[in-house]
């Protein structure tokens, strides 16, 4: 087992923008994830397993819901202090990431913005330190890029809510305590159900056979009359509005976290540069080499900036789903073209275990594609500045 020697790049000096608690909360995401992730992340990612044991590390850190008010169980931070949790888990493994970032934007955040007060008191404060898992149920066989398109719905039977339906590639979902699902009421009205584990002809079978986030549990979510309690409808929000404005949230911590990645790529491909000698000196002492670095803490340092000004637009509340979709194909992209060239300094030596790249460079092959694929935010720009939807 290697030990974690991870040095965090800031070429900008950039944690000169940063308060001093968004520093203490990050020191003490990074300092857990070195200590409770990196020695057992490739074990556990070998062997296609999630880590269950670190759920409640996961709630200790803030990687459940850090921007939920105390009352509910949060820890009442601001957005950039979410970002730099995400950021930091997602450096110890993509797969760990998802499922702090599903817990926190995709299940706690529309409870707590769509949802009544008993819902808010009856789930945050335990899916705040992971005593429940949650997920989150948009995407369908047959539906991805296209959520409106869904054929999940929901009956009134008078004192209940009848619902039937499949969703897939749900993080969380063999283990998840609470599915927020979205469905289609009778007028084809999209509203969310908060469905719980034990309700009969709920089932959440396993996605097995990845080559990409192994060490996070994917799976479905079957509804066959599931009868959901009209209690369990979130009142405050429909359309399809409400689950894309989840999707706002989690974009936003996956740009972040994409940071992480490609800043353990990088720091291991410098380490390796400056230690494996061929033709009589390090590797790093060649010009192709530093080429490829130069343009990795480049890269680096441009996504740092971008996320940093999308996190003070957070907080201000001025923040659009535009610019997070920027953010996110962004930095997804880059850390990717990072993983990918990093893998090729380390040569054979990259594909091993014994080095965390060959691992985030799958990972992000999924980070890519969900929570909206690298091309359909390039259209959500693009109808951003001309004006013009290109979808179909």
């Amino acid at each position: 087992m290697k030990p974690d020697l991870f040095q965090s790049p800031d070429y900008y000096l950039l944690d000169d923008l940063l308060s001093e608690e968004h520093k203490l909360v990050r020191d003490a995401a990074r300092a857990w994830v070195k200590k409770e992730v990196s020695p057992i992340i490739e074990d556990y990612a070998q062997r296609a397993e999630f880590p269950k044991q670190i759920v409640k590390g996961l709630g200790e850190i803030g990687g459940f819901g850090p921007y939920i008010p105390v009352e509910y169980g949060g820890a009442g931070l601001d957005q950039i202090s979410y970002g730099l949790i995400m950021q930091e888990i997602e450096r110890g493994d993509s797969g760990v990431r998802s499922t702090s970032s599903v817990q926190s934007s995709l299940v706690m955040y529309p409870i707590w913005k769509y949802g009544n007060e008993a819902q808010r008191m009856k789930y945050l404060p335990k899916l705040a330190t992971g005593e429940f898992i949650g997920c989150f149920g948009l995407t369908e066989p047959d539906h991805g890029s296209n959520p409106g398109g869904m054929t999940s719905n929901f009956k009134d039977m008078g004192d209940h809510y009848l619902l039937n339906g499949a969703k897939m590639w749900i993080s969380n979902a063999p283990f998840a305590d609470i599915a927020v699902v979205w469905a289609k009421n009778e007028e084809g009205r999209i509203h969310g159900l908060i469905v719980e584990r034990g309700m009969e002809g709920f089932t959440t079978p396993e996605t097995h056979n990845k080559w990409s986030l192994r060490a996070s549990a994917t799976g479905e979510l079957i509804f066959d009359n599931v009868k959901v309690p009209k209690e369990n409808l979130l009142p405050n929000k429909s359309g399809l509005g409400a689950p894309l404005g989840c999707l706002d949230s989690a974009r936003y911590g996956i740009a972040w976290g994409a940071i992480g990645a490609a800043m353990d790529c990088y720091d291991t491909a410098l380490r390796y540069s400056k230690e494996r000698i061929q033709f009589d000196k390090p590797i790093g002492a060649t010009q192709l080499q530093q080429k490829k670095l130069a343009e990795m803490i480049t890269e680096i340092t441009k996504a740092q900036l971008l996320t940093w000004r999308l996190g003070v637009l957070r907080n201000e509340g001025r923040a659009t789903t535009a610019q997070i979709s920027m953010a996110k194909r962004n930095n997804v992209d880059m850390a990717l073209t990072i993983a990918r060239d990093a893998r090729q300094m380390l040569g054979g030596m990259g594909i091993t275990g014994e080095y965390s790249i060959m691992r985030h460079m799958m990972n992000l092959e999924s980070v890519v594609t969900y929570e909206g694929t690298h091309d359909i935010h390039l259209l959500i720009t693009g109808m951003d500045v001309t004006g013009f939807p290109a979808f179909k």
